[in-house]
C-alpha cells in the first residue's frame, strides 16, 4: 500500500515557496515539505475561508507551524517579499484542463499559465532564488505515434491548454539561461491521480461512478492509454527536482502504470464490487490516444522511479474518498 507521503533521501530544504498550494498537487507537496522540516510559504489566489476546495485541500496543513498561507494572485500581488530567503520555488499555480481552454477562456489560461509565470521569474531573478521547479505537462508532446515520449522529442501541443504549458516551461528555461536567473527543472507530469484530485478528472469520476452507481461519462471508446502517476510519487519527484545539484531542463514524471481508460474502469469496478454504467460520448478535441513516459532522465537526474502501481493507487484513492464522504461509504 502507498504511504501517505514519500520523501527523497536528500537533505530537506530549509525554506521553500509553493505556488498553487491550495491545489491537488500543491497541497500534497506543501504537506510533505513541512513534514520533512521545511518552512513553506504557500501562495494561492483561492482563500481557504471562502473557497471550499481550498479549505478541504489545506485541511492537512491547518495548524502546522511550518506552513504559512498567503492568499494572493500572482498576476498582481507583490511577489518579491514572498521569495526572500527561499532555497527553492515550486511553481505549480495555473489553470488546468483541456476542454475549457478552447474558446473565450483562453485569455485566462494565457494570463495564469504564462503571464503570472513571467512575474514569478522576474521576482526570482531579482531576489536571487537558486532553483525553480515548474509544473509542466505530458500534454506538450501531443500525438506520439505509439512510442514512449523522450524529453528531446519535438513538442506538438494539441490544445490551447497544452500550448500555454509549453510556453510556460520554455519561458522558465529561457530565464535559466539569464546570468541572474534561477536554475530550472520543468517536470512534465503524466496523468496525476490520488486523494484530493480534481473531480473532473477521469480516475475520480470512475471511482465516483463505482461508489455511487451513477453513470460514468466516457469520451471516446475507452481504449485511450495514459501513464497514471500516483500523487505520492509525483511529490517525491518534485522535491528531488529542487535538491539535485546537477541537471536542468525538462524531465518526464511518468507513473510506470500505463493503462487504458477501460482498464481503470475495470479496476474501480473490482475494488468496489459494482458494475459501472457507461454513458459514451464523442472523443474531445485535444485528447490524444496515448501518453507514455520514457523515465530514463528522471531515473538518472533525480534518482527517482515510481513506487505505487495503479491498483494500489486507485485503492488508496478510493479509501480516501470513502473516509471523507460518508455517502460514499453508505453507497458502497
Amino acid at each position: 500500500m502507498p504511504q501517505h507521503e514519500q520523501h527523497p533521501t536528500t537533505a530537506p530544504l530549509r525554506r521553500a515557496v509553493v505556488t498553487g498550494s491550495a491545489g491537488f498537487i500543491g497541497s500534497h507537496l506543501a504537506h510533505a515539505l513541512v513534514q520533512a522540516g521545511t518552512t513553506v510559504i504557500g501562495v494561492d489566489r483561492r482563500a481557504p475561508a471562502t473557497d471550499a476546495t481550498a479549505h478541504a485541500n489545506l485541511a492537512c496543513l491547518r495548524g502546522l507551524p511550518g506552513y504559512h498561507h498567503i492568499t494572493a494572485d500572482l498576476l498582481n500581488c507583490a511577489i518579491d517579499p514572498l521569495l526572500i530567503d527561499a532555497d527553492a520555488v515550486f511553481h505549480l499555480a495555473g489553470i488546468p484542463g483541456v476542454r475549457p481552454s478552447w474558446g473565450p477562456q483562453f485569455g485566462d489560461y494565457l494570463a495564469s499559465n504564462v503571464l503570472a509565470t513571467h512575474r514569478v521569474l522576474e521576482a526570482c531573478t531579482r531576489i536571487g532564488v537558486p532553483r525553480l521547479v515548474v509544473a509542466s505537462s505530458s500534454s506538450v508532446y501531443g500525438p506520439t505515434g505509439g512510442g514512449a515520449s523522450v524529453e528531446a522529442d519535438r513538442p506538438r501541443p494539441p490544445s490551447p491548454y497544452a500550448v500555454t504549458k509549453l510556453a510556460e516551461e520554455q519561458l522558465c528555461l529561457a530565464y535559466a539561461e539569464h546570468p541572474a536567473g534561477p536554475s530550472v527543472v520543468a517536470l512534465r507530469y503524466f496523468t496525476v491521480y490520488g486523494p484530493r484530485q480534481r473531480t473532473d478528472m477521469f480516475t475520480h469520476r470512475a471511482l465516483h461512478a463505482a461508489l455511487t452507481g451513477e453513470p460514468l461519462r466516457l469520451y471516446g471508446d475507452g481504449h485511450q492509454r495514459r501513464d497514471f502517476t500516483y500523487i505520492d510519487d509525483v511529490v517525491a519527484a518534485t522535491i528531488a527536482a529542487a535538491t539535485v545539484s546537477t541537471g536542468q531542463g525538462a524531465i518526464n514524471v511518468g507513473g510506470g502504470s500505463n493503462a487504458s481508460l477501460l482498464e481503470v474502469i475495470n479496476i474501480a469496478s473490482r475494488l468496489t464490487g459494482r458494475d459501472i454504467q457507461l454513458q459514451q460520448e464523442h472523443a474531445r478535441s485535444g485528447d490524444v490516444l496515448l501518453t507514455r513516459a520514457d523515465p530514463s532522465r528522471a531515473r538518472e537526474v533525480l534518482g527517482w522511479q515510481p513506487r505505487v502501481d495503479l491498483h494500489n493507487g486507485l485503492r488508496a484513492h478510493m479509501q480516501a474518498l470513502t473516509a471523507q464522504v460518508p455517502d460514499y461509504s453508505r453507497a458502497a
